[in-house]
C-alpha cells in the first residue's frame, strides 16, 4: 500500500515572520509636507533650550525660567509626537486614542 493516496499532509507550511525594522521606525503614517513640520518643531525647540541654557547671568529671571519650561516642554512633546507617528506605537495606541492624545 501506497501512503499518498490515502494519507495527504495536514500541517501547514511555516508563515515567515515578517521582517521588523529596528524600533519598529515607519514613515507610514507621517509622510508628505507632515514630516518636515515636525522635525523642523523638535530642532527649533531644541535650539531653544540650548540658547537659554546658554544665558549666565540675568537681572529678571522669572521669564527666562517660563522660556525654559516652554521650549523643554515643546521639544519633549514634539519628539512623543514624532515617536508615535513614526513607531509601531500607533497600531499598537489605535487611531482613535492617538487622535484624542
Amino acid at each position: 500500500m501506497e501512503n499518498g493516496a490515502v494519507y495527504n499532509e495536514t500541517t501547514e507550511p511555516e508563515a515567515k515572520v515578517p521582517r521588523r525594522r529596528p524600533l519598529g521606525c515607519t514613515l507610514r503614517h507621517l509622510w508628505g509636507w507632515r514630516l518636515p513640520p515636525k522635525v523642523l518643531q523638535a530642532v527649533f525647540s531644541f535650539v531653544a533650550v540650548v540658547c537659554e541654557e546658554i544665558v549666565e547671568d540675568c537681572s529678571n529671571c522669572s521669564g527666562l525660567y517660563f522660556f525654559e519650561f516652554i521650549s523643554c516642554s515643546a521639544f519633549l512633546l514634539s519628539l512623543l509626537i514624532l515617536c508615535v507617528y513614526c513607531t509601531d506605537m500607533y497600531e499598537s495606541l489605535g487611531k482613535d486614542k492617538v487622535q484624542k492624545l
